[in-house]
C-alpha cells in the first residue's frame, strides 16, 4: 500500500493515479512552475478574475481545469493539472469529480487512502 499515491476519479471510476514516490522530470517540475507564474497573472474562477490568487483558488482553478480536461478527453492536460494537484498538495489522496448532466462537483480528499480498484473474476459459480 503507497500512501503517496493520488487518484483521479470521474463519476466514481479512477481515471488518473499519480505516485508521489516516483521523481518528476526537471522539465515537467519546470512547467508547474510555469503554470504557477501564469497564475501569479489572474485565474478566471467561477466567472470572476481573480488577481494573485491564494493556494486555495489555485487548487480550485488546477481541480476545473482536470475535470474539463477528463470531460474532453485531454490526456495531457489531465495529466498536468493532476501533477500540479499531487505536487502542490502532498497531503491530497483523491480528488472525486462527478459530472450529472453538466453538472460538476469537485471534491478533494485529505483523509481516505486510495486503494488501487481490483477487478475480480468469479469462477466456479453454478
Amino acid at each position: 500500500m503507497n500512501d503517496n499515491m493520488m487518484a483521479v476519479f470521474l463519476n466514481g471510476i479512477a481515471q488518473l493515479e499519480y505516485d508521489r514516490d516516483k521523481l518528476m522530470p526537471d522539465h515537467q517540475a519546470a512547467y508547474l512552475d510555469k503554470m504557477d507564474a501564469k497564475m501569479d497573472a489572474g485565474i478566471l474562477l467561477g466567472g470572476e478574475t481573480i488577481k494573485n490568487p491564494d493556494q486555495n483558488q489555485r487548487t480550485q482553478f488546477a481541480a476545473a481545469n482536470l475535470a474539463s480536461a477528463l470531460h474532453s478527453a485531454d490526456e495531457s492536460m489531465a495529466a498536468a493539472m493532476c501533477s500540479y494537484l499531487a505536487i502542490r498538495l502532498p497531503e491530497l489522496k483523491q480528488v472525486k469529480i462527478d459530472d450529472n448532466e453538466g453538472e460538476v462537483t469537485i471534491e478533494l480528499i485529505f483523509d481516505e487512502e486510495y486503494r488501487k480498484q481490483v477487478a475480480v473474476e468469479f469462477t466456479g459459480l453454478h
